[in-house]
């Protein structure tokens, strides 16, 4: 049919760009949903019970959505109409570079967007799963979208030392990202990435050859300024069709004299929250997720929401958190980008915590932290 068709047929384009939209939706998901092939898994370990032959599994078993549950999912949202715009100002906040390129010990976070967070720590800059592309997709034109900027430009942060990887999800895992802060002036941070992506890493990214390490759960190592520890999550993996959960997914811990951090990464609620702060006995700062939670019964195993969060920021014993994942990708979930707001706010209030021990900030604004007795 001709465009000046469905000009003359509004109802028709709606329904069409309904049908379309859910399609590349659908298409989308399939790429993170679908099982593929048989493939054995080089790192396979049969005493560790989270190993498979062919990858890797959650400590803790729960029930996985069908692709009949994801297609419920994906029309159902369609012809809602979800989700929502946000009805609250998101916007960025102005950067403080003048502080971020300052040479000082002094211990502060930013959070650049999503799940990408700027740590400065003992003198190490620290980035958490840097994504500053426009679209959390393998494709340019379509999957979930930014609705706000970077808070810090790439090409605005100072130099990085040290980023974690949490999982090989589009919007944890960007190529365009990780290939820039490759090419970062005075050489390559150092990566640290899940078992399984280092691979991925050396095969995309030459640049940053010699300069990734690879980490089972549990696994611990020493770097230059810190001690840094790979931990479980409740989460899985999947790139492109046929590889689901082929590499390993999780968080990390970084330990320095005074301070020790704790970056969630993604995280459905389970148990892992309570085996992690029992190991660790507490954390100066938690990067927890607090959004994409919506619906409970398709999202609940694989995202915490706000209450799910806090208590994630107990089981840790976390002294402060920042909430993560939220306010920066639209589509990605049903509930509008700021609900996370509000429900945090009524998840604190019922567990007798504020804002200083849950706090959110805005897309670009730094917040100084103080250091504590907890680190070992």
């Amino acid at each position: 049919m001709q465009p000046a068709f469905f000009l003359r047929h509004p109802s028709l384009m709606k329904k069409s760009k309904i049908l379309l939209t859910t399609f590349l939706a659908a298409y989308m998901s399939a790429l993170f949903w679908i099982s593929g092939c048989s493939h054995k898994n080089p790192h396979y370990d049969p005493a560790k019970p989270h190993h498979t032959p062919a990858g890797f599994q959650n400590n803790y078993p729960h029930s996985h959505p069908s692709r009949l549950d994801f297609w419920r999912w994906a029309v159902q949202r369609r012809l809602a109409g979800l989700p929502k715009p946000p009805t609250q100002d998101l916007s960025p906040a102005a950067p403080d570079l003048d502080f971020l390129f300052a040479d000082s010990e002094e211990t502060a976070v930013t959070w650049i967007g999503h799940a990408t967070v700027l740590l400065r720590m003992g003198g190490l800059n620290i980035l958490t799963d840097p994504h500053f592309s426009e679209r959390a997709s393998p494709l340019s034109w379509a999957g979930p979208r930014r609705w706000q900027p970077p808070g810090v430009a790439l090409a605005d942060l100072p130099r990085i030392d040290l980023v974690l990887i949490s999982h090989n999800h589009y919007d944890h895992l960007d190529l365009a990202s990780v290939r820039a802060l490759a090419e970062q002036h005075g050489g390559p941070p150092l990566f640290l990435v899940p078992l399984g992506i280092k691979q991925w890493v050396h095969r995309n990214v030459p640049k940053a050859r010699g300069h990734v390490l690879d980490f089972d759960w549990w696994d611990r190592r020493e770097i230059p300024g810190a001690t840094v520890h790979f931990v479980p999550a409740q989460h899985w993996s999947q790139r492109a069709l046929g590889d689901r959960n082929r590499t390993l997914w999780g968080g990390w811990v970084v330990q320095q004299p005074d301070f020790v951090f704790y970056f969630a990464g993604d995280m459905g609620y389970s148990r892992d929250a309570l085996d992690i702060g029992e190991r660790f006995g507490g954390f100066d700062l938690a990067a927890i997720p607090v959004g994409a939670y919506e619906p409970r019964w398709f999202m609940r195993n694989q995202h915490v929401n706000p209450e799910e969060a806090v208590q994630v920021h107990k089981d840790v014993r976390a002294r402060q958190s920042l909430g993560i994942h939220w306010g920066t990708f639209q589509g990605m979930t049903d509930e509008p980008l700021d609900q996370p707001i509000a429900d945090l706010e009524s998840a604190l209030k019922k567990h007798n915590l504020s804002e200083q021990d849950f706090f959110l900030l805005r897309h670009g604004e730094t917040r100084r932290l103080k250091n504590s007795r907890l680190g070992q």
